[in-house]
């Protein structure tokens, strides 16, 4: 049987974190889909079609991964890519409640997915998207927390306001 691991997000923008999680589950599972989301409640700095070509930009790499964007539930999405794994990233305790609760839903929603947690290298675990929009918007230099091209398009971004 082939593991297929679904790993949802935002991604705005992907980060070395991100990009640490990838690393990994690629080595584990058969088959990673990054699943860049739209997710109405939060109002993101780039499009979802934007998000989509960076995470494609920095993941080439990666034989066994590939991205897409979704607009639908992540089970109906999960089940559209025939994942049967959910993969999610904890960085610290303050994930964990909010992680915990989702897996729970999802789980609900779909018996047959199982949600894997992976915890990032120790140099990215304080890393968030919305910490490298924030130090990005004021100028300060986020090329230890993101990929080259991530970092310029946040450069490109801030100066088009």
């Amino acid at each position: 049987m082939q593991i297929i691991a679904i790993y949802p997000g935002t991604f705005d923008p992907i980060t070395n974190g991100h990009l640490d999680l990838i690393s990994r589950a690629s080595r584990i599972y058969h088959k990673v889909i990054v699943a860049v989301a739209v997710n109405r409640s939060k109002t993101p700095l780039f499009s979802l079609d934007e998000r989509v070509a960076l995470a494609k930009a920095v993941t080439p790499e990666f034989d066994n991964v590939r991205v897409i964007g979704f607009d639908n539930l992540l089970v109906d999405c999960a089940r559209e890519q025939g994942a049967n794994v959910i993969l999610r990233g904890l960085r610290a305790v303050s994930d964990f409640e909010y992680e915990f609760q989702l897996a729970g839903m999802n789980r609900r929603l779909a018996p047959q997915l199982e949600t894997m947690f992976l915890t990032p290298a120790e140099q990215y675990e304080f890393i968030s998207s919305s910490m490298i929009r924030e130090i990005a918007q004021l100028n300060g230099d986020v090329s230890s927390f993101v990929p080259d091209i991530v970092r310029q398009t946040l450069i490109e971004k801030f100066k088009q306001e």
